[in-house]
C-alpha cells in the first residue's frame, strides 16, 4: 500500500488491523492510550494474584485459527489452549445445580429431569443453531457484508428461511423448550453479546451452536496471552506499537488526517479509530466532521455495563469451576433492571471466573483469583456507597447459595460505570459496545468508514460484525480490506 496508518486504541479490533494493514504493506503505528494494550481485555496483578479484567471466555477457536493461519502462524504457535469440560457450572438459587459437559450428548439426557422430550428437542435445536452459525459465518459474518445492498444478493436471500431474525431469542428457544432452566441455559450468552433473550433477534441462536458444539476453552496465561500474541505478530509484521500515547483530536479536513497525540500533530494517510463511534465523534471529532448527533448516539442501545469484584482468595473456593454461573430461577426482574427500568439488581444473575482453578499461575500457593461480574444498566450512578452495597449484596448472596468467601479474602478491588466511561471512553460506561438488537445488527450497525471525516474509519465491537473477541478479530480484517479497497 505505502500509506501511512495512525490506529487510535491498541484492543484486539486495533491490533487485528495493524496486523493486515502491515502485511499489506501499510505503515502502521498504534496508538495506545494506556501504558498496556489489549483494551478491555485487559489483565491486573495484585499482590501475587492475576485477573482477566475484561472478556474471559474464549470461545469461535476456528476464528482465531482462522487468523494466525492468514499470516502462516498458527494457535499452537502463540499460545497453549486447554479445552474446559465441564465447559461451566450453573448455580440456581433454589439449591440446583447442573454442570454443563464438553460433549453435548452427555448433557441432552440431563435435561429429561426438568422437561419430558427435552433431549430430544435439544437434538434439533442444536442442529438448527448449528446451521444457523454456518449460514451466518459463511454468507454474512465472514465476507462482511457491511451494507444493506449486500444482504440483498440472491446469496443472502437463499438464507433468510435458516435465518429467523424478526422473532426474539426467548420467543424462539420456547419452540423447543418450555421450562425456564432450560430456557435460561440457551439464552444466558445473550448477555455476553450486549443484549436480553427479549431484544435479541433468534439469528443470535447460533451462539448455542459456539456454546455446545464448539466449547469453551483457556488460553494459559489468559487473555493476556491473545494480547501478547497479536502485539507480538503486529510488530513482527512491521507495525509500531506506542502505549501512553492518547489521541486528544482528529481534523479530517484537507489531504489525510491530522492527528493530535501527546501534545503533537502529525499527519497520517488514514485513521482507523479502535474505540467507540459515539466517543470518537462527541470528542475527538470537529462537529462539521461529525455523522450524528448526540440525539442518535443517546438513542441507541447500548449493552449492559458491569459491577466487577477481583477478589484474591485463601483456600479453597469449591464448588466454583473455572466458569460458574449463579442464577435466581425467575431472571427477569434482572434483565427489566437492566433493559427496561434501569437500576440496581436486588437479587442478580451474576458470573464468576476463577482461573486458577485449571491455571495455577493466577494465583499463589493455596489461594485462587475470583473475578465476579454482575450485569447491570448502564448509565447508573455508582459511587462508593452504592458499590459497597452492591459489594455486600453479592458476598451475601454467593454466600448463601455458593460459597463464602467472605473472611478469607486477602486483597481485592472493583470496577464500574464510571471506570468504563472513564478509562475506555464507552458511552453511559457500558461494558460491551452496543447491543445486538435487531436493528442494530448485521449493515444496521456503525459503518466501518465515516461519512463527513474522510479517511477516517472504524473497527471494534461498536461496528461491523459486533461483541466479542472473534468478532474484533474480523472486524480488523473488514476494516483493513475497506481501506486496501480505497487505496487501490
Amino acid at each position: 500500500m505505502g500509506e501511512s496508518i495512525s490506529i487510535v486504541g491498541g484492543g484486539i479490533g486495533g491490533l487485528s488491523t495493524a496486523c493486515y494493514l502491515a502485511d499489506a504493506g501499510a505503515d502502521v503505528t498504534v496508538l495506545e492510550q494506556h501504558d498496556t494494550l489489549g483494551g478491555v481485555a485487559g489483565t491486573a496483578e495484585m499482590e501475587g494474584f492475576r485477573f482477566d479484567t475484561g472478556p474471559s471466555w474464549y470461545l469461535m477457536p476456528e476464528v482465531f485459527e482462522r487468523f494466525f493461519d492468514h499470516f502462516g502462524r498458527s494457535v499452537d504457535d502463540a499460545y497453549t489452549l486447554e479445552r474446559l469440560d465441564p465447559s461451566y457450572r450453573i448455580f440456581w438459587k433454589d439449591g440446583d445445580r447442573m454442570d454443563v459437559p464438553a460433549d453435548p450428548e452427555a448433557l441432552a439426557p440431563k435435561l429429561e429431569a426438568y422437561e419430558a422430550g427435552a433431549a430430544d428437542a435439544f437434538h434439533r435445536y442444536l442442529d438448527h443453531a448449528e446451521e444457523v452459525y454456518d449460514l451466518a459465518m459463511e454468507r454474512f459474518i465472514y465476507p462482511g457484508r457491511s451494507s444493506l445492498r449486500d444482504w440483498l444478493s440472491l446469496d443472502v436471500l437463499r438464507s433468510v428461511r435458516a435465518l429467523p431474525l424478526l422473532r426474539s431469542m426467548d420467543a424462539h428457544v420456547q419452540g423447543y423448550v418450555e421450562h425456564p432452566k432450560l430456557r435460561q441455559l440457551l439464552e444466558y450468552k445473550l448477555v455476553f453479546l450486549g443484549g436480553s433473550p427479549y431484544n435479541t433477534p433468534a439469528l443470535y441462536t447460533l451462539m448455542s451452536h459456539v456454546d455446545f458444539n464448539q466449547g469453551v476453552y483457556h488460553p494459559h496465561g489468559g487473555m493476556q496471552a491473545l494480547v501478547d500474541a497479536l502485539a507480538e505478530l503486529a510488530e513482527d509484521l512491521g507495525a509500531t506499537l506506542e502505549t501512553d500515547a492518547p489521541v486528544e483530536g482528529l481534523d479530517a479536513r484537507g489531504t489525510g488526517v491530522q492527528v493530535h497525540a501527546n501534545g503533537h500533530t502529525h499527519r497520517a494517510d488514514r485513521v482507523v479509530a479502535n474505540a467507540a463511534p459515539a466517543h470518537v465523534e462527541r470528542t475527538l471529532l470537529p462537529p462539521a466532521q461529525r455523522d450524528h448527533d448526540d440525539a442518535y448516539w443517546d438513542g441507541r442501545t447500548y449493552g449492559p455495563s458491569a459491577y466487577l469484584l477481583y477478589l484474591g482468595v485463601e483456600g479453597p473456593v469449591d464448588p466454583l469451576l473455572h466458569h460458574s454461573l449463579v442464577l435466581p430461577p425467575d431472571w427477569d426482574p434482572h434483565f427489566e433492571a437492566v433493559f427496561d427500568t434501569p437500576g440496581w439488581p436486588t437479587d442478580p444473575a451474576y458470573y464468576l471466573h476463577v482461573p486458577s482453578q485449571t491455571d495455577p499461575t493466577f494465583a499463589p500457593d493455596g489461594h485462587h483469583s475470583v473475578f465476579v461480574l454482575v450485569p447491570i444498566a448502564p448509565g447508573l450512578r455508582d459511587g462508593s456507597a452504592r458499590r459497597a452495597w452492591m459489594r455486600e449484596r453479592v458476598l451475601e448472596d454467593l454466600a448463601t447459595h455458593v460459597v463464602d468467601l467472605r473472611d478469607r479474602i486477602v486483597t481485592e478491588r472493583d470496577a464500574c460505570v464510571s471506570d468504563f466511561a472513564e478509562h475506555f471512553g464507552q458511552p453511559q460506561g457500558n461494558a460491551l459496545g452496543l447491543a445486538h438488537t435487531l436493528w442494530q445488527t448485521g449493515p444496521l450497525r456503525p459503518s466501518h468508514r465515516a461519512d463527513n471525516a474522510p479517511g477516517l474509519y472504524y473497527v471494534g465491537a461498536d461496528t461491523q460484525p459486533g461483541v466479542g473477541l472473534p468478532m474484533c478479530l474480523l472486524s480488523g480484517e473488514h476494516v483493513a480490506d475497506r481501506i486496501v479497497g480505497d487505496a487501490a
